[in-house]
């Protein structure tokens, strides 16, 4: 009886679970009512896909409750579908990039009511490898010997702490170099300007691999000085040392010297004879500014002829390049008594390069009280007067120019010292004479100009604007201003 009373009542619990079930899902009529799906959200998946350079294939997904369609604004791109109504996939297909150039392209997927792009970056192609010899081009290369370069060449302009500037071109000081500074150095009277650099920006440290990038800022500059009709001097400045001219660093020194002038020549290997290199500057052993050893100037001789090696070793135009090397320290004394021209496949080609900061007291020395110069000063120094000056310029003559070696005086000059009174006219006095000497003798001066128009400085334009900051002065040093 229990069995049979729980079986009953069973079935009436069943059947009225389910009647309950079915008069929940029907409506008054006893139709199912059914809850609409979720709209399905407009997605693109991924929003950046990358190629390399030999191209291929990549896929996205759209996901979409509506009509799709794809634009591409690139035409190396192909796709599987350029439309669609629901959720897809689509084949993109990049053609290979022939360019050394990365490049890109936006590709736009589009419903009634949103957009959604998808970026497509492809790798550069790699650039065919630089030869590093290829035969002698006579091409834009003169038949000029050195010392008829000097004479066309006449008087320059340094471009000092910019681009020899250690941390960068701005680092000291200056402004980024700009085309309006070069022409007013043109219109001033400079038809050449030394540019100083500081090659040590290393992809690459320990094979001394220097940056495109900073090859190419570089080049930049040397461009506004050619466009500009001027003759321009590269060379490798201090960079914090590294040339140290002893038999320790010998071997060190002449590997990476070697290295570094390779890639800078085979950079400008292209460039007519407006432009010159210059191999080091102010070699010497670091604080020792006397007389150097047969190890110190041997190995700075040593350091010249791996210079000129290394940029006629990349031939084309480089071949018949004029090059410019240094004595000792670039001390016209050091120079005449213990430089050796170095060996070269092409006669006729090489400069000798020498500074002049005599007498230190007066030119240099920021904590001298020597302001005047000059025979008919009553305090100046009692050397280095307007006879020594001569003589100097004409012993470099009779060595190299005599001899059929063009002469730079790379540097000279001498710091403002606003504060002093009388000796403006004095330092004008100096840069007139310099100047007029050492052309008369067939030097090739170069104006030292740090950009530094403070006291101590030697700024002659100011860097931003062109501005010429001593007009007396600069008619001082261009022959024939007014």
């Amino acid at each position: 009886m229990k069995k049979q009373a729980f079986s009953a009542f069973s079935i009436f619990t069943a059947l009225f679970i389910c009647s309950g079930l079915v008069s929940c899902s029907e409506d008054d009529e006893g139709s199912r009512t059914v809850a609409p799906p979720d709209p399905i959200e407009f997605a693109v998946s991924p929003t950046s896909i990358d190629f390399e350079a030999m191209g291929g294939e990549n896929t996205f997904e759209v996901t979409s409750g509506d009509a799709w369609t794809v634009l591409s604004d690139a035409d190396w791109l192909s796709l599987s579908t350029e439309s669609g109504l629901e959720t897809s996939d689509v084949v993109v297909t990049a053609e290979a990039n022939g360019e050394t150039e990365e490049r890109t392209a936006i590709l736009t997927i589009s419903t009634e009511d949103d957009t959604q792009d998808i970026l497509i970056t492809q790798a550069a192609a790699e650039a065919p490898p630089v030869e590093a010899t290829i035969p002698p081009d006579e091409t834009d290369m003169r038949a000029l010997t050195s010392v008829e370069l000097a004479n066309e060449i006449e008087i320059g302009w340094n471009l000092g702490n910019s681009l020899d500037a250690i941390g960068g071109e701005t680092a000291w000081g200056n402004p980024v170099v700009n085309e309006q500074l070069i022409q007013s150095v043109k219109e001033a009277g400079f038809n050449a300007i030394r540019i100083p650099v500081a090659w040590s920006k290393f992809s690459d440290e320990e094979n001394f691999v220097i940056t495109e990038d900073w090859m190419n800022r570089v080049e930049e500059v040397v461009n506004l000085v050619l466009d500009n009709d001027m003759y321009a001097i590269v060379n490798i400045h201090w960079d914090n040392g590294w040339m140290q001219p002893t038999y320790d660093d010998e071997e060190y020194v002449n590997n990476r010297l070697e290295i570094m002038w390779q890639q800078i020549a085979i950079n400008f290997r292209d460039y007519g004879d407006r432009l010159l290199f210059a191999g080091t500057n102010e070699v010497m052993v670091e604080g020792d500014y006397g007389t150097p050893t047969e190890e110190y100037y041997t190995v700075q001789n040593g350091f010249n002829q791996t210079f000129v090696d290394a940029v006629r070793a990349t031939g084309g135009r480089n071949h018949y390049r004029h090059l410019v090397v240094q004595g000792f320290n670039t001390n016209i004394d050091h120079t005449i008594n213990f430089a050796e021209i170095p060996e070269d496949v092409v006669d006729d080609r090489l400069m000798m390069e020498i500074h002049y900061y005599d007498p230190y007291n007066f030119t240099l020395n920021t904590e001298s009280n020597v302001y005047q110069w000059g025979d008919d000063a009553s305090e100046s120094e009692d050397w280095a007067n307007e006879s020594y000056v001569d003589d100097q310029f004409d012993r470099m003559k009779t060595e190299f120019i005599d001899n059929g070696i063009g002469v730079i005086l790379g540097e000279y000059g001498a710091i403002s010292r606003p504060n002093v009174d009388g000796h403006e006219q004095y330092r004008q006095y100096y840069m007139e004479y310099v100047t007029t000497s050492a052309m008369e003798h067939g030097l090739v001066p170069f104006y030292w100009d740090n950009g530094d128009d403070n006291a101590n400085g030697f700024a002659l334009f100011d860097r931003e604007t062109g501005e010429v900051l001593y007009p007396d002065l600069l008619d001082a040093i261009i022959p024939g201003e007014e």
